[in-house]
C-alpha cells in the first residue's frame, strides 16, 4: 500500500510513501541520457531524457518505483491489486512490458501533454522482469501544470485528470474522488453549530473542524486524509520550508510497524518517503529507520554518461546530540 502526492510552492514537488512488508534493496538511481534502455518488443532506447528516482536494479536494469526526468515530468506506480488488467501483444500498438512503463514515459516525454499522446499508442503487457511477478499497479503522472491518474483495467485504458493531487491504492481513482463528497463538511477552521439552534454547543478544542477525518490505514482512508492535509497545507517558498512541509504531508499517512499485520511476525511499514524537487532535479528521502532527510542531486552527475549512478538508501537513524 502506498500514497503519492504533488505539491507546489515556488517549485514543483512530487513524492510518495512506499508501504510494504519487505524491501527489494532499492536505491536512488540516476539514469543518464545515453544509458541504453532495452525494451522487450522493440529494441533499445539508446538516447532519452535523464531521470532520477527510487529503483531496484537487478542485473543493471533500473526498475523504477517512482522518478522524475530532467524536464520535470514525474511518475510513480502504486499497488492496484485486483483491478489492474494488462493486455496481450497487439499489432499497431507500442507494446510495453509493465516494468518498462516508467522509464519509457520518463525517457520520451517532457510533459503530461506529451505523455497523454504516448498513452494513446501504448499497450501495456503483463510481463514481469525475469522471474519476478508482474506488479499490479496504477500510476500518477504529473508536471508543473497538471496531473493524471492512469489505470489499465478490464474495460481498457482509463486516464483521469487528477486535481486532488493524491493517489493511493484501491478502489479505482474515480471511486476515490467520488468518496470525497462524504467529507465536504470537513474544515481546517473552527466548526459552527449546525447541529441544532436549540442547543448551546461550543468548541472545546482546536482542530474540531476536521472531526470525521479518517484515521485508519486503509487506502481509501489514506486518500481522504492525504487529500485533506495536502489541499489545506500552507508553506513558505524556500527549499527548506517546502521540503519540510512535503514530508509532513506524507508522514501524516505513514505506516507504523505493528499497526498493520500481514502475517505472523510480518508488518507493513513505510519503507521510505520521497520528495523530489522536480524543478531542480533533487531527490530527497527518509526511511523507516532514518528520519534525517537525505538528498541526491541528479545534476551533480554526468547526465550525458552511459552508466547508472546508484546510491543505496541510508537506513540507520542519524541522531544529533546537542549537549555532547
Amino acid at each position: 500500500m502506498c500514497t503519492a502526492v504533488i505539491y507546489k510552492t515556488k517549485d514543483f514537488y512530487f513524492g510518495r510513501n512506499l508501504d510494504y512488508d519487505f524491501s527489494y534493496a532499492e536505491e536512488v538511481t540516476i539514469t543518464p541520457r545515453n544509458f541504453p534502455l532495452p525494451f522487450k518488443k522493440f529494441g533499445d532506447l539508446k538516447t532519452h531524457y535523464a531521470m532520477i528516482g527510487m529503483a531496484f536494479v537487478p542485473d543493471g536494469y533500473p526498475l523504477y518505483y517512482d522518478g522524475v526526468n530532467e524536464k520535470g515530468l514525474c511518475m510513480a506506480g502504486l499497488n492496484f491489486v485486483g483491478n489492474a488488467c494488462y493486455g496481450k501483444e497487439e499489432k499497431g500498438k507500442t507494446n510495453i512490458a509493465q516494468y518498462e512503463f516508467i522509464p519509457y514515459i520518463l525517457g520520451k516525454c517532457a510533459s503530461v501533454k506529451e505523455a497523454r499522446k504516448e498513452l494513446e499508442k501504448i499497450n501495456l503487457l503483463g510481463i514481469g522482469y525475469g522471474d519476478m511477478p508482474v506488479a499490479q499497479l496504477h500510476w500518477i503522472i504529473a508536471d508543473n501544470e497538471e496531473a493524471i491518474t492512469v489505470e489499465f483495467v478490464k474495460e481498457g485504458l482509463k486516464i483521469y485528470d487528477n486535481a486532488v493531487g493524491v493517489l493511493t491504492n484501491n478502489p479505482p481513482f474515480d471511486e476515490q474522488v467520488f468518496n470525497l463528497n462524504n467529507y465536504m463538511n470537513l474544515s481546517a477552521r473552527d466548526p459552527q453549530n449546525t447541529f441544532s439552534d436549540k442547543l448551546d454547543l461550543k468548541r472545546y478544542s482546536r482542530g474540531m473542524g476536521a472531526i470525521g477525518l479518517p484515521g485508519d490505514l486503509s487506502s481509501q482512508s489514506r486518500f481522504v486524509r492525504a487529500a485533506f492535509i495536502r489541499n489545506n497545507s500552507v508553506s513558505g517558498n524556500s527549499e527548506e520550508e517546502s521540503v519540510n512541509q512535503f514530508f509532513h504531508i506524507l508522514h501524516s499517512v505513514e505506516q507504523t510497524r505493528g499497526a498493520c499485520v500481514i502475517d505472523e511476525g510480518k508488518y507493513e511499514i513505510t519503507i521510505y518517503t520521497s520528495c523530489c524537487n522536480a524543478t531542480k532535479g533533487v531527490y530527497y528521502y527518509t526511511t523507516y529507520e532514518n528520519h534525517a532527510v537525505t538528498a541526491v542531486d541528479m545534476h551533480a552527475e554526468n547526465l550525458d554518461g552511459e552508466k547508472l549512478s546508484r546510491y543505496p538508501i541510508i537506513r540507520r537513524e542519524n541522531i544529533v546530540y546537542q549537549n555532547k
